[in-house]
């Protein structure tokens, strides 16, 4: 069996294990267990490609499998990975893990939850191993079905409205990127759906290219907040369960930029140079909306609900300014984003479920009485306003700097636009530390309050650990990523 298929087999294993289980405490084993089989597999197998690479490995692809499904439409289970998808393997492991101890008291229906929660996080797992069109559609699909039921069962507030929205904008952007991939694989000749074989034809008619890269952008995009079409994105996370936001926040959304990078922008790259300006346009519109929509807000959830909105915007910005080093800071921003979204999230949930409420109005004084939490979340604030020594700065960075490497005066003022989003973050950032953590406490309710347990101590310390790691020490990270995009980045090159 192929090493990248324990993704999958390992999930699955968890699945039988939670059905059989009967009591709380051997649901939780089984999660634990399998969570952390995922972060050591993982980390092995960052070890294993770093270890490929400096071996001198030439390959785009390592530790590749193919297995034909149905060889009529030429669908095949094709697995194999380069720095890229090894570091989205790393950061899901991460958050599956935290998220596990996020929800260690979770009721009711604990068992289902984790049911769902596992399936939602094979698919995560398959996609980012899949190198076969309809293998990772698949895979795809079976990531966003499951967040139905985990919103509109375990969430709170409008959750069946929040549910029911998110389920049918992404089901819609599912339906342009069917036909997209469709499209693609009868326009590069019907012959292959394999990724990699389809790039090296690079046969596919520009007329044709103009109308799929559009549609597959989309379709992606819808999942990666693009505007106008991110308006699920604030209530899903509003209403869904901590470790659900913390998934969905910090690994879901990356799937609409990877594949957007991965897809769209590596299979139709005359329609990317020629359709591109387009979506920079929306792109720079959500960076700099998203960032002013978190201002506004008096919801804890809405406010990073909105920042993911800005930061994810970010991403697609970056990888459509078709260079090395912004295509680079795309991926960072996709880990760094992941790990301070999925931070805040917890943070967020273990604060609300102390108060009860996520009002800012109704928030204060809370260092004084939650110490640890309020410490973590000052940390959280930092690295999303791109402190420097933290993961925000190093991936905000070589975005920026990526970006006015195009020496246009379309692109560079796209860039300047999309830099003014660095200041609004830090004045929403600065002013939710100051209103809810200092001060007096006049609720006498909440100085009754307990901090954080060990479970969630546990599990904000790793994620912070994460943060600070890639901040200070970035360059493994970025070497391995920058290696990975440049042959995606030289088919767009004129």
């Amino acid at each position: 069996m192929n090493f990248l298929s324990l993704f999958v087999l390992i999930p699955l294993l968890m699945l039988g294990g939670l059905y059989l289980a009967k009591s709380i405490k051997a649901i939780r084993g089984v999660m634990v267990a399998g969570s952390t089989a995922l972060m050591i597999l993982s980390v092995v197998l960052t070890f294993l490609y770093l270890g490929e690479r400096q071996a001198g490995a030439t390959a785009e692809m390592l530790f590749r499998a193919d297995t034909v499904w149905y060889a009529p439409l030429h669908i095949a289970y094709s697995v194999g990975v380069d720095g890229i998808s090894v570091a989205m393997l790393l950061l899901s492991a991460v958050i599956v893990f935290t998220g596990t101890f996020a929800s260690w008291k979770l009721q009711p229906l604990t068992k289902e939850y984790f049911l769902w929660f596992t399936l939602l996080s094979m698919g995560v797992f398959g996609f980012f191993i899949s190198i076969d069109l309809f293998t990772m559609f698949m895979f795809y699909e079976i990531a966003l079905i499951p967040m139905y039921l985990l919103i509109g069962v375990w969430g709170s507030g409008r959750k069946e409205y929040a549910a029911m929205k998110l389920t049918l904008m992404l089901m819609g952007g599912s339906a342009f990127l069917l036909i997209g991939i469709l499209g693609i694989f009868f326009g590069a000749g019907g012959t292959t759906m394999n990724i990699l074989e389809i790039a090296q034809l690079h046969n596919i008619p520009f007329a044709q290219q103009c109308i799929w890269f559009p549609l597959t952008f989309l379709g992606f995009g819808v999942l990666g907040a693009l505007f106008p079409f991110h308006t699920w994105s604030p209530d899903g996370h509003a209403s869904a369960p901590t470790a659900v936001s913390m998934l969905h926040a910090g690994v879901l959304m990356k799937l609409g930029g990877y594949g957007c990078f991965r897809i769209a922008m590596y299979l139709m790259p005359e329609a990317a140079n020629e359709l591109g300006w387009i979506f920079l346009i929306l792109t720079g519109i959500s960076v700099v909306y998203g960032a002013f929509s978190a201002c506004v807000q008096t919801d804890l959830k809405y406010i990073n609900a909105y920042s993911s909105v800005s930061h994810c915007g970010l991403v697609l910005f970056a990888i459509l300014m078709m260079n090395q080093t912004a295509a680079t800071g795309a991926v960072l921003q996709m880990l760094s984003h992941g790990l301070m979204t999925a931070l805040f999230f917890a943070l967020i949930g273990m604060i609300y479920g102390r108060t009860h409420t996520r009002d800012v109005r109704e928030l204060n004084g809370l260092m004084k009485v939650m110490p640890f939490l309020s410490v973590c979340y000052v940390i959280a604030g930092l690295a999303n306003l791109g402190l420097p020594g933290l993961s925000g700065f190093v991936a905000e960075m070589t975005i920026f700097v990526g970006s006015f490497q195009n020496f246009d005066v379309f692109h560079r003022t796209l860039t300047i636009i999309a830099c003014s989003s660095i200041v609004i973050t830090a004045v929403y950032i600065l002013r939710l530390v100051g209103k809810i953590l200092y001060g007096t406490c006049t609720n006498k309710h909440h100085l009754a309050l307990t901090d954080a347990t060990w479970d969630e101590r546990f599990a904000v310390i790793c994620l912070i650990i994460c943060v600070a790691g890639l901040g200070m020490a970035p360059f493994w990270v970025s070497h391995m990523i920058g290696e990975s995009v440049l042959p995606v980045v030289s088919h767009l090159i004129p």
